[in-house]
């Protein structure tokens, strides 16, 4: 992550208004008269927004960054399917230089597909990208006629692609910020965004901040979710153990180009590991010049970060994957609305 990124995001997120975010302001309300035009647009019919046959299920956020949707995207997927829905997955393949629509496998080139429908695809549920999401949703239907419910991993604000469920993702730690549209916060949709999708699920800490969360309103709309560590994994050898207690302090290196890195550097520490700390913007094409650290004795990583530097890790390098824990209510919720529609 440059400096510059560095210092907008800090005033994004800092306790009070920041000459940063001062001085951002009126591009910040043109960037909010854009967004709403562009709905305006769409809710008038004035630009399409394409239904398919069959229901969609939206997973994104207001904000910039991540804040753990693929992980939701994924658990939602599996918790349908042993519901005895047949899921699959959209993206639109951020990162990758294939326009598509194109269906994506775990073998496949993330420089090409993008490094999250890599992490989809390895759930072996089907996944399509296009950078117009309608175009890889018809493909995926088309490909798939066993799916009957496609999810989206990203796409709050593609309005082309009609949607039957939207499921908004809170980062608890850091919550929207100073509240302001882009560029003078990290807002892309007004927060009053969130009281009109269908489900708003916070990112916590751990099992303990899920099982104590409050909504500040409709409880069946709003759970928590929370990130499991699922264990090193070798990026040259998945079967080799790790051996955190062997890595020399000093000699061990941690790199994330995530949407916000701290949430994985202080996973690596409560995991007992000091780590020197190396953070990149979301979605950096990792190349080998990025895992030169002379002398380290374990390079670590998340499983976003992994699919994109297999190919030339070597045995130092780990990633850590992680599994989301989702309120059993929001499936429910979800199948609710699905069956709604069937019914319809």
């Amino acid at each position: 992550m440059t400096g510059t990124a560095s210092r907008l995001v800090a005033a994004w997120y800092a306790p009070r208004p920041t000459v940063v975010s001062t001085l951002l302001r009126p591009a910040a309300a043109l960037f909010g008269a854009a967004v709403a035009l562009r709905r305006e647009m769409f809710r008038r019919g004035w630009r399409d927004s394409e239904r398919l046959p069959v229901p969609v299920v939206v997973v994104g956020n207001v904000t910039v960054g991540g804040a753990g949707k693929t992980p939701l995207a994924l658990a939602l997927a599996d918790a349908l399917a042993a519901r005895g829905r047949r899921p699959g997955f959209v993206s639109r393949g951020y990162g990758g230089g294939d326009e598509g629509p194109r269906a994506v496998i775990p073998t496949d080139d993330p420089h090409v597909v993008g490094d999250e429908p890599l992490l989809l695809a390895a759930s072996g549920h089907p996944v399509w990208i296009a950078h117009r999401r309608v175009a890889a949703a018809r493909g995926l239907v088309e490909a798939n006629p066993q799916v009957d419910v496609i999810i989206a991993d990203d796409g709050l604000q593609h309005y082309a692609l009609a949607r039957d469920v939207e499921i908004a993702v809170v980062d608890a730690a850091r919550g929207l910020g100073n509240g302001l549209m882009l560029p003078a916060g990290p807002l892309r949709e007004p927060a009053a965004r969130l009281a009109e999708v269908d489900a708003v699920v916070a990112l916590v800490a751990d099992r303990a901040a899920a099982a104590t969360f409050a909504p500040r309103g409709d409880a069946a709309r709003e759970t928590a979710m929370w990130l499991e560590p699922a264990g090193w994994r070798n990026l040259r050898d998945p079967a080799r153990a790790a051996a955190p207690a062997q890595w020399p302090r000093g000699r061990i290196h941690a790199i994330a180009g995530i949407g916000r890195p701290e949430r994985f550097f202080d996973t690596v520490r409560a995991l007992g590991i000091d780590a020197v700390c190396h953070p990149f913007r979301d979605h950096h094409p990792f190349v080998p010049a990025d895992l030169a650290f002379p002398g380290a004795a374990a390079i670590l990583m998340t499983a976003k970060d992994a699919v994109k530097c297999a190919a030339f890790a070597d045995e130092r390098c780990w990633c850590l994957p992680v599994r989301a824990h989702l309120d059993p209510a929001l499936t429910e919720r979800v199948l609710a609305r699905l069956h709604g529609r069937q019914a319809a």
